[in-house]
This record gives C-alpha cells, sequence and structure tokens, in this order.
C-alpha cells in the first residue's frame, strides 16, 4: 500500500479502511488540520482574482485568496462497475473490489473479474477469508513483480523511462526466478517498462498452491450460477478464439478499477491542446500556471519504490516557484522541457509522459534544479525539507538588487 506520509506503517500489503482511517487521523491531529479544512465542499472552478490570486467557485469571502494550488485529487475516483450481459441473473453476490469490508468468502466459490492490482486485492480478501475455491478471470497478463525493496529499486534504475534493447534482461530474470513454473501467466508481447506491474510477492505461491486459479480468456455473459468464460491460450488475442466453460461461483468480485477524477475546475488554459496532463512541467506542473501542482492526479503508470518522497519534492518546488520569481518556470521553457522529453522518448511504446521510472523523475527534478542557476541554493530544500533560512535571505537580497535597478516594481 502506498505510503503518504515518512511516518505511515502499514501491517498489510493491502490495509483495510480502519487501518487506513487510523493513519489518515494520526497525522489530522498531528498537524491541526481540523481549522484548515472546509468539508462537504464540491470545488467547481479555480480562477484568479484581479491580483492574479486564486480563489475558489468564484467565492474569495468565504474561502479566501491563495498564491498556489495544489490539485491533490489522485487518480482513483468512483469504483468501475460494468454492467455484464446477463448480470441480473446470477443468484449470488456481486461486490466491487473496494467494498469488501464486513464481507466473507468463507466456504464460498468466488470469481474475481479483472487482473489488475485490485485483482490482487480481492485475491488477498478471500485467501485470509478462507474461500472455497477462487478464480481470477484476466483478459490479458500483467506483470507481477515481488515487493521487494532492491528489486523495485534496481528495475526502477532504467533511467530512460521506457522500453530498451536491454529490457529482455530483466524481464527473462522474472520469468526464471520470480514466475518459474508459471512462465505462463507472464506477459508475452507486453514489455516491462510500458505499465504499472503490480508488486506482490504472495500471488504465485498462492495459485502454486492451490489457492487460487489465474484465468486468461473473455467473460461472455452471466448465468444463473456463475460466468460463462471463453477461455484463450496465451498470445490469442482479447475476444480471439477459444474454449467455453461455465464456471460456477457464490460471489463475484468486480476488479474493474476506478473513474479517474476530472481536472476540469482548473482554468481553461491547463488543458492547450499539444499540453494536455500528463504533458506536463515535470508531469505536474500545467505550463500556463506553475503556480498549481497536481500531486499524483496526473500519473498513469510508473515502475519505484513509491512513497511519500516525491509528494515533498512536488510540493517543495512549487513553494519554491512561489517565493522566489528568479527561480520561476516561464510558460516558454516548460513548453520546451516537454518537447525535449517528448524527443528523447520518441521510440517509446506509449507516450513520453505515460510512463516513468523513479530514476527517470529524480533525473526530472535533477535537471529542473540544475538548469537554472537560482534555484541551486534550493537544493537541499527541495530533495530534502532542509535549509529553507539561507535561500529566503537570498531571495530577499535578490528582490531588494532587482528593486534598486528597476527590474521590478515592488520590494518584495
Amino acid at each position: 500500500m502506498y505510503r503518504f506520509h515518512p511516518s505511515v506503517r502499514w501491517n498489510a500489503g493491502y490495509p483495510d479502511r480502519q487501518s487506513i482511517v487510523a493513519q489518515i487521523t494520526q497525522l489530522w491531529e498531528r498537524y491541526g488540520l481540523e481549522s484548515r479544512t472546509k468539508f462537504d465542499t464540491r470545488v467547481s472552478s479555480v480562477s484568479r482574482d484581479s491580483k492574479r490570486r486564486w480563489i475558489i467557485n468564484g467565492d474569495a469571502n468565504t474561502y479566501g485568496t491563495f498564491e498556489g494550488v495544489i490539485a491533490a485529487i489522485g487518480s482513483c475516483g468512483e469504483p468501475k462497475m460494468p454492467h455484464i450481459q446477463d448480470q441480473e441473473k446470477f443468484r449470488g453476490e456481486i461486490h466491487h473490489s473496494s467494498r469488501l469490508d464486513g464481507k466473507t468468502a468463507q466456504g464460498k466459490k468466488v470469481l474475481i473479474v479483472g487482473g489488475g492490482a485490485s485483482a490482487v486485492e480481492g485475491l488477498e480478501f478471500v485467501v485470509h477469508t478462507h474461500a472455497h475455491k477462487t478464480s481470477v478471470l484476466a483478459r490479458s497478463e500483467k506483470w507481477i513483480i515481488p515487493r521487494n525493496a532492491i528489486i523495485d529499486t534496481l528495475l526502477a534504475f532504467n533511467i530512460f523511462g521506457q522500453e530498451t534493447i536491454f529490457s529482455w534482461i530483466p524481464e527473462t530474470i522474472l520469468r526464471i526466478f520470480f514466475y518459474r513454473d508459471l512462465q505462463d501467466l507472464a506477459p508475452v508481447d507486453t514489455g516491462l517498462f510500458t505499465g504499472t506491474p503490480m508488486v506482490n510477492s504472495d500471488v504465485l505461491d498462492q495459485v502454486r498452491q492451490g489457492k487460487a486459479e489465474w484465468l486468461r480468456g473473455d467473460i461472455q455473459r452471466f448465468t444463473e450460477k456463475g460466468i460463462m468464460f471463453n477461455h484463450r491460450d496465451r498470445g490469442v488475442p482479447k475476444g480471439g478464439p477459444g474454449r467455453e466453460e461455465e464456471l460456477e461461483a457464490d460471489m463475484v468480485i468486480m476488479a474493474t478499477g476506478y473513474q479517474r477524477p476530472s481536472l476540469s475546475f482548473l482554468p481553461k488554459e491547463c488543458f492547450d491542446p499539444a499540453y494536455q496532463p500528463p504533458s506536463w512541467y515535470l508531469q505536474c506542473f500545467p505550463p500556463a500556471h506553475m503556480s498549481i501542482c497536481g500531486i499524483n492526479t496526473t500519473y498513469t503508470n510508473a515502475i519505484g519504490t513509491v512513497g511519500n518522497w516525491h509528494i515533498g519534492i512536488y510540493t517543495r518546488l512549487l513553494l519554491v516557484f512561489l517565493v522566489d520569481p528568479l527561480a520561476r518556470p516561464q510558460e516558454y521553457w516548460m513548453k520546451k522541457w516537454i518537447d525535449m522529453t517528448r524527443f528523447v522518448k520518441r521510440r517509446s511504446p506509449t507516450g513520453a509522459f505515460d510512463f516513468f521510472t523513479y530514476s527517470e523523475l529524480l533525473y526530472w527534478f535533477v535537471f529542473c534544479i540544475v538548469i537554472n542557476p537560482f534555484r541551486w541554493k534550493w537544493a537541499l530544500f527541495v530533495f530534502f525539507g532542509l535549509g529553507r533560512d539561507l535561500p529566503m535571505k537570498v531571495v530577499r537580497q535578490e528582490d531588494r538588487a532587482r528593486y534598486q535597478l528597476g527590474l521590478d516594481k515592488k520590494l518584495y
């Protein structure tokens, strides 16, 4: 589970709602967020007033004015619950994988629809609640990598953030030493560095131990007793020929993912046709407004030891841009950086910003600091949160010098 703060500790790979809420509550109380939060507030617009400060829903009196905006709506919204033919005929239970708290699969035959991270979450649920039999119904193979910080870090060393002529090496190693006797479940035509892999050390062992089976194919329709499923051989495309079989079930878990939350509340300038998310500066800053940062909202796919590290860096970069005029990126150069990244990754099977590794992300951050000498003084602050006072003193001296030289009309 993703760690959104350095102090967060999980006691399971996929913690339940109670564990997540407990960690959030601790942070909430520690930082006194009650007085800084307005609940039950739908944000429909973020716009600027005459002083170029941001206002929410056009109401500065109610919500105040702000120098910067962090869009922290994430990438997972409402659960996706696609309707499958004859679903209403099924006599058993149907639940989305995000709504399993309070449910049990004990002694039941369970079908999990989907083959991504949500399917793994559903699989852990049914195994821990002692289901009688579990089958995962996946339309295609998705890479699975061990939950191991060393291995994940090594994979993230691909600084190019895309498939290369050497990608076959880690892919072969994973097939031989991780998949082993289950290499049939490894992707055939999909490279490791094209999408977010499932990070789980137990799922293949659960298949080996007979606690679950992983089936490749297409769902045809629901029946009264379960699902009519078309088994496909490895390499046969989705919807291709196969063998039909009725799979019986008492419970169906829809591991079908989530709707992506909309960023439509941001100014329309953020959605320039040539620079729409995720094609923003450092993926999170729209070129038209460097004072907006969409942390974890423009993310699509990546490999890395995901944690709170990049959240802090993005936030501190935004703060630097707000307080230091000489460190601010200009729209022209933000777009040039995006164009450069597209050029470097022009041979990638995905879009330039549709997939990255953590070493590539680190390169982005380092490049951002190094390319502008006025940002050098902020390096320790941006990367480690240290040394804020000295850079601020330098900024005040810079502001005074610009004012005296007539380069700025007001003294900050």
